[in-house]
């Protein structure tokens, strides 16, 4: 839809108006879709409070906004011109950044408007509603127990609405299905008792009428900003969580990635037995599943035989509501405890979604030029320049504490504690500026990790850390259990050069310049004050792999349980090797592969790669 300058259609009738806009394309898609996203995502405070179905854990504002902050970040670096492209674009990102039952279900009705668009390059007001009605069709036969007074049903008025409108224009057209959508959304009470008994609409339906309200401000030129959200009353805070057996305990998500997944019927099969509330989507090499279950592990455990499990959490939805309770209607906190870490844990942008972690960036300082690790410059883009420009790279810098406190404000949000794991404090002052910063944050309390360690060693933990808090464990344990974990955990990496080593001050430079001249390649690692030390050396890369690969072995021993992380500068060849061969070596276990940030780059250089393990027996 257009924003900006539009050039109007002449009239074919002189007692008629111009029409404004009389198609879609691409450009206009994407800009519509950011500023229904960005709107939404400001509504999410008030869309938690008055969540009570089908759970009363007040999530589903925080669910929403995640999934919608996904499709804003993916579409604000797409440039394709056909609207079959943007809505492609936006299913996919929708699908990878789903967040609860309200997530799952944007991301059915997004791929059913995608499918209908086919390869259109821009679509008429009549194929629109046709993409709305292809989109509630898609919704419809992928629940299993499609429920009224909900989102669906505020979907399926807006696409009948569109239908019976014949209106040609999409500016009066988007101006009358907001209208009829905020009708059916008064409606919801009507449908479900639970609403009514609350005195509220349902979240996940106001949730859309919210992004089509983004959409309407957009067209008629209005800025999509901060707004202050309306709380008023206590919401889900004044609703009972059902007793005993009426509802399972944890909500349940997991990201498969494989070849050859099955369909989501064939999963939804199996699934079904384990709890309710289950919707699957599988759309181009990936599974997405949510389900609410009392077993979480049997769901993993089964997803796990399918292909890689990418992303898996369960969350205490009871917990969850119990917080809420606690705070009342004001402040509402998702769950009882927060995650945040920083850019040095090299996790992947996706377990960052799934599980709603906070990261604080690093910095990159480039001459005049500061940019923030992983938000200015993307790992990838980093790396091309580190391999077509080895000779000009930034320095680093830890953040300041105001950005640490930026990071706990946006935890606090979403969490009664924080709990923060951060990279090693013997390799940089990041733990430092976030020591300063809790000392003077007072909204909720902070509790610190010194991970000893950075890239994935410390992504791996604060992933411990996040699951534990999904399981509502308190700030203390968490913070107990992971300094006991990571006495029995490290990471080893090797380098190509050791020109960054030098230039770091990590190496002494004849130590560098013996291997640039033998061809020595080193095992580096952390010790348990996280300072570099060296495990070994081996001629070529070859050597080095396998003498890094069996020091792990040695490290890890006879542990059952544990967990592993890939890391690479520029080197993704070396993932499905070293997979290889630690399935082969530790079985059936959990590995996570990532390149490096930028700041872990810039200090070991292009061809560089590490072995993470974190033992939790």
């Amino acid at each position: 839809m257009a924003g900006g300058v539009v050039c109007p259609v002449p009239s074919p009738h002189p007692i008629l108006p111009a029409m404004k806009i009389a198609y879609i394309d691409g450009p206009r898609l994407r800009r519509s879709l950011v500023a229904a996203c960005d709107y939404t995502h400001e509504q999410r405070q008030e869309l938690n409070r008055i969540n009570v179905f089908p759970v009363p854990d007040g999530d589903t504002g925080t669910n929403l906004a995640l999934t919608v902050r996904s499709i804003s970040d993916r579409l604000r670096r797409n440039r394709d011109r056909s609207v079959a492209a943007v809505a492609n674009e936006a299913a996919q990102a929708a699908v990878l950044g789903a967040r609860g039952n309200v997530g799952m279900i944007l991301s059915h009705f997004l791929l059913g408007f995608s499918r209908q668009v086919k390869d259109r390059v821009r679509i008429t007001a009549e194929e629109f509603g046709d993409a709305l009605a292809g989109g509630v069709d898609n919704l419809y036969a992928a629940l299993e127990k499609p429920v009224e007074g909900t989102i669906l049903t505020v979907m399926r008025a807006t696409a009948e609405a569109a239908d019976t409108a014949e209106i040609l224009d999409f500016e009066p057209l988007v101006d009358h299905l907001v209208g009829e959508a905020r009708e059916s959304l008064a409606h919801t009470p009507d449908l479900l008792p639970v609403l009514r008994k609350a005195g509220v609409v349902d979240a996940g339906a106001k949730g859309f009428v919210s992004m089509l309200e983004g959409v309407l401000l957009f067209i008629n030129g209005d800025p999509i900003v901060p707004v202050e959200e309306a709380v008023e009353g206590p919401g889900v805070a004044a609703v009972d969580y059902p007793e005993g057996s009426e509802l399972y305990r944890f909500c349940t998500e997991a990201l498969v990635r494989g070849d050859d997944l099955p369909d989501q019927s064939a999963v939804k099969d199996v699934l079904r037995e384990m709890g309710d509330s289950l919707i699957a989507i599988r759309a181009e090499g990936v599974l997405k599943v949510h389900i609410h279950t009392d077993d979480p592990e049997s769901v993993f455990s089964y997803l796990k035989t399918l292909g890689t499990l990418a992303t898996h959490k369960a969350e205490d939805m009871q917990a969850q509501h119990e917080a809420v309770e606690r705070a009342g209607h004001v402040n509402l906190a998702r769950r009882p405890v927060s995650i945040v870490t920083d850019s040095a844990a090299d996790l992947p942008d996706e377990i960052v979604r799934a599980h709603g972690i906070q990261v604080t960036p690093l910095l990159l300082i480039d001459g005049d030029v500061t940019y923030r690790d992983r938000v200015d410059i993307s790992a990838e883009e980093f790396q091309r320049r580190l391999r077509d420009e080895p000779d000009s790279l930034p320095s680093t810098s830890q953040p300041a504490p105001a950005d640490c406190l930026e990071r706990y404000q946006a935890a606090a949000q979403e969490g009664e504690a924080i709990v923060g794991v951060i990279v090693g404090s013997g390799l940089t002052g990041t733990y430092h500026s976030a020591e300063a910063a809790a000392r003077h944050f007072e909204d909720v309390p902070v509790h610190l990790v010194d991970s000893y360690g950075a890239s994935l060693l410390t992504g791996l933990m604060a992933l411990k850390a996040t699951e534990m808090a999904e399981m509502a464990m308190d700030p203390p344990t968490i913070v107990e259990e992971l300094k006991r974990i990571r006495a029995q955990s490290g990471i080893l990496f090797t380098v190509e050069t050791f020109d960054r080593l030098l230039a770091s001050g990590r190496v002494g430079r004849g130590r560098a310049l013996l291997g640039s001249v033998l061809n020595v390649k080193p095992v580096l690692g952390l010790d348990q004050e996280g300072k570099v030390k060296p495990f070994g050396k081996a001629l070529g890369s070859q050597r080095v792999r396998q003498l890094l690969l069996e020091t792990v072995a040695a490290e890890v021993g006879d542990a059952k349980k544990v967990r592993f992380g890939i890391v690479h500068v520029a080197r993704p060849e070396i993932v499905p090797t070293v997979t290889r061969w630690l399935k082969e070596r530790f079985g059936d276990v959990e590995i996570l592969s990532a390149p490096a940030t930028p700041v872990i780059s810039t200090h070991t250089g292009a061809g560089a790669w590490g072995l993470a393990y974190m033992v939790e027996d």
